[in-house]
């Protein structure tokens, strides 16, 4: 690295995790953490966000002032929640946000530790945000190589589940690792309820509890 990139650098690592719900940014930042022997200190944005003048920016210095004293991996999730971008100032409304976003991006860069920085919208985003991040990591849902990996990691070893179902699920239902946990333990539950192995019935119907959840139904073929 030559003397021009490195004085460009900031005291402490910045990094962008982009990508839909349940694909493994909380994790990423959990196993990153864990390598590093460092604990995670996590922090929803939107909790931050008080609606009165001055106070989000005196939570964001306790907040920052503090992950640095404990010297943790800070992890802001919802990142979109402050980092919208700057509006053109038409009220005091927009005058404060925008004092909040810009005291946001000041103390992001002169933070001493690492910070991690999760969102569902990096469109949402603000440019000078994203220009300031060392790196910038998107997280894509699964394909489907993957899916069946997640599928095989997550249910139990002495399964009963056929593996016509289990190739038919990993072509056809586009989850997320998130969402094909939860649907492994729902079906685990609902086998140790009936008492047998884990089987067909019980994928099945976890499965479309994911998709009920999500407002949809089920894509297996033949499936209600």
């Amino acid at each position: 690295m030559g003397p021009a990139a490195r004085a460009t650098l900031g005291p402490g690592v910045k990094a962008m995790l982009h990508g839909p719900s349940g694909t493994g940014k909380t994790l990423a930042a959990r196993l990153l953490a864990g390598l590093l022997g460092i604990d995670v200190f996590r922090v929803d944005l939107s909790a931050i966000v008080n609606k009165y003048i001055g106070e989000t920016e005196k939570n964001l210095e306790r907040l920052f002032s503090r992950a640095e004293a404990l010297d943790v991996v800070l992890l802001l999730d919802e990142g979109d929640a402050l980092l919208t971008p700057r509006t053109a100032v038409s009220s005091s409304v927009d005058r404060y946000a925008n004092l909040e976003t810009n005291y946001l991006l000041q103390r992001i860069e002169s933070y001493q530790g690492i910070v991690l920085i999760t969102t569902n919208a990096v469109d949402r985003v603000d440019r000078a945000f994203q220009r300031r991040m060392d790196v910038i990591v998107e997280f894509p849902l699964p394909d489907l190589v993957e899916r069946a990996r997640i599928w095989a990691l997550h249910l139990p070893e002495r399964h009963e589940v056929s593996a016509t179902l289990l190739e038919e699920v990993a072509q056809r239902c586009r989850l997320s690792g998130g969402q094909i946990r939860n649907a492994s333990l729902h079906a685990a539950l609902l086998a140790l309820e009936r008492g047998a192995p884990l089987g067909d019935a019980e994928l099945i119907a976890a499965i479309q509890r994911e998709y009920r959840k999500l407002g949809g139904s089920s894509p297996l073929r033949g499936v209600r």
